[in-house]
């Protein structure tokens, strides 16, 4: 029994003595909770993609960063290499070519994880007569998995062989010999496990934690990822889709956003493309939420905007055919051709992130005109910009208000204190203004390191997020759409924190935060009912913040109580209305302290612990300080 889980039963079979009343009223049911209340947001920050999500292992597999070689080491100089850039191929234009006896190491995203007895595969698109022998290397650079293959012809073909591991290493790297002369491009390897065994697919073990969440919808690419530092270097879907051969490098945004954290070897090989994000959402049960740039370059950096906003719709109206459109259309036969004759489903898109001021209104309501002029099934969620308060903030529901906005994306970086005291933020909204989508929220606290780095995940920010948490699901007939940012991030190669999940080559743990929403989305309810104490609504009353939900269907109440307090306090759980209940499990969620925070090789230090048949009677509950409850009933009427 771990020291969390010992507490917790010792706090619960140690303080039934006097309790309070908690009252849920179960047949007064109010709000329908959205399928989509609680998602995630994917961006391409911290290595997410490129060494992270996307299970490629070679950096800069088609010599396209800024540095040709950046991520290649040449061991053997006996032989020649070559940059050569052509002109015929403009979204791939560069190649190598190798000439004598030639080794090349490539060191991956910091390093590459490598597990004993997997099998891995090798591919090179190549012409020209050359031999070709890949190995497999530890940190001492030692062979643990080898095989070859052999170029011939004057064409370009796609060679491949597949590798076995023959050691578990974290910092691993790819060591190809030549032997003769060949042109060679888009180098890669891959692991045989991926997420469904896909080829060339994502990695499994960080799909899986997804997938655990049972997320309402994906949002992707992401916030500043779509804007680009300037035009020339936003997110363009198009150059993400087709052959991954033909996809169009860039360099990351967030290559230089941070000096501070700032890697210079981040690009965007768009191996996780707009296909692939589409597909991810697919397969965990998620409605895709694209969003795309209006025309507008981030605001913090440039500032540039498009003066022809008219190809930033045709884009959006493209994507809608990709996703949606019948296989006789353009983009629905490309969607066909990479392997997925069926829609997607598309139902919502998303106009630009955290954009402000009049030019992003101008812009918003052309794509609005347009979109709902054509696509009325699809819905638009619109930017209030990137606070949750101010004078541009104002301005910006002020007119998504008077535009009838389907949905308004808030976010919200603040301090635990912000998220505890706004847990009654929507209690007083105006029901007949647009829908809430928190697209963007995290608990920030300035850390005790030297870097001076927004806080780890810790027990503290998760607990305060939680309680914040229970304000929204009390209110899910205003906030339809809530998801935590970042997602994920690399510990060797993040830019910013804190995230919700942390991994590195080989292994991948779920923060505080993780647990936090989990126990949410996997706990939704179908409508919300309301959660009463002495007749007030808890929103921090003596500490606590609740909110609740039922399944008519099945009988079941969901109930979440956050007790932010330093004491345990022990209260009567009160159904009102059923003629009979039981507590079928609580899962108790909490610290020793609330600075603690989970690990790589320390996972649990802050998990749920579960309790069976809890509660006597008069379900009698404890709870923990500094803690989260989730408490599932069942009752009869």
């Amino acid at each position: 029994m771990t020291k969390i889980t010992s507490f917790v039963y010792l706090l619960f079979f140690s303080c039934m003595s006097f309790a309070q009343t908690i009252t849920v009223q179960v047949l007064s049911p109010k709000a329908v909770v959205q399928p989509t209340m609680w998602g995630i947001f994917f961006e391409d920050i911290n290595f997410s993609a490129d060494g992270g999500l996307y299970a490629e292992l070679v950096k800069n597999r088609s010599f396209e960063f800024t540095q040709p070689l950046m991520g290649w080491k040449q061991v053997d100089k006996k032989g020649k290499i070559l940059i050569v850039n052509r002109a015929d191929n403009k979204a791939n234009p560069r190649y190598a070519h190798v000439t004598g006896d030639l080794a090349l190491v490539n060191e991956g995203f910091r390093g590459m994880g490598l597990t004993q007895q997997e099998q891995y595969n090798f591919s090179v698109w190549a012409r020209g007569n050359a031999g070709v022998n890949v190995v497999l290397v530890n940190e001492k650079g030692e062979d643990i998995g080898h095989g070859s293959v052999a170029v011939a012809g004057t064409e370009w073909q796609k060679y491949t062989v597949s590798l076995t591991a023959a050691q578990t290493v974290a910092k691993g790297a790819l060591r190809i010999s030549f032997s003769g002369e060949a042109d060679v491009d888009m180098i890669s390897l891959f692991p045989a496990n991926t997420w469904k065994q896909r080829p060339g697919g994502l990695r499994a073990d960080l799909v899986q934690l997804l997938a655990d969440l049972h997320p309402g919808f994906v949002r992707f690419p992401g916030g500043c990822i779509v804007e680009g530092r300037d035009l020339a270097n936003r997110y363009q879907w198009k150059n993400t889709v087709g052959k991954v051969e033909d996809r169009t490098l860039i360099v990351n945004r967030w290559n230089t956003e941070f000096s501070h954290r700032a890697p210079g070897d981040y690009f965007q090989s768009y191996g996780l493309g707009f296909f692939e994000y589409f597909q991810l959402a697919e397969d965990i049960g998620a409605s895709p939420l694209p969003i795309l740039n209006c025309g507008m370059a981030c605001q913090f950096n440039t500032g540039e905007v498009a003066e022809d906003v008219d190809s930033y719709i045709q884009d959006a109206l493209d994507l809608i055919e990709f996703a949606n459109g019948t296989i006789d259309t353009r983009w629905g036969k490309l969607r066909a051709d990479m392997g997925h004759p069926a829609p997607f489903n598309l139902k919502m898109m998303g106009v630009g992130n955290e954009q402000w001021d009049s030019q992003y209104v101008s812009r918003y309501k052309l794509f609005e005109k347009v979109l709902k002029g054509k696509h009325p099934e699809i819905k638009l969620v619109s930017s209030v910009g990137p606070s949750p308060d101010g004078d541009r903030f104002d301005y910006l529901w002020s007119e998504m208000k008077a535009a009838h906005a389907d949905l308004v994306d808030e976010h919200y970086y603040m301090s635990p204190d912000w998220f505890l005291q706004n847990a009654r933020r929507y209690d007083n909204y105006d029901r007949n203004a647009p829908k809430i989508f928190a697209g963007e929220y995290a608990a920030h606290v300035k850390d005790k390191e030297k870097d001076g780095a927004e806080t780890r995940n810790t027990w503290g920010s998760a607990l305060a997020e939680a309680a914040f948490m229970t304000g929204l699901e009390r209110n899910a007939d205003v906030v339809q759409m809530a998801s935590y940012a970042p997602l994920l991030a690399h510990v060797d190669a993040w830019q910013w924190r804190p995230d919700l999940i942390w991994f590195d080559n080989l292994r991948s743990v779920g923060t505080p935060n993780y647990y936090v929403q989990k126990l949410f989305a996997n706990n939704r309810g179908v409508q919300t009912v309301p959660v009463l104490s002495n007749g007030h609504t808890l929103a921090g009353e003596d500490s606590l913040y609740a909110s609740a939900t039922i399944d008519s269907a099945k009988h079941k109440v969901f109930l979440k109580v956050v007790n932010a307090s330093g004491k345990a306090q022990t209260y009567t759980i009160k159904p009102q209305g059923p003629r009979g209940y039981h507590i079928e499990v609580m899962q108790v969620l909490t610290a020793t302290d609330k600075g603690d925070f989970n690990t790589l090789d320390n996972p649990g230090v802050v998990k749920p612990v579960e309790i069976n048949k809890v509660g006597d009677k008069m379900g009698k509950v404890v709870l923990a300080p500094n803690s989260l409850n989730l408490i599932v009933m069942s009752y009869s009427l």
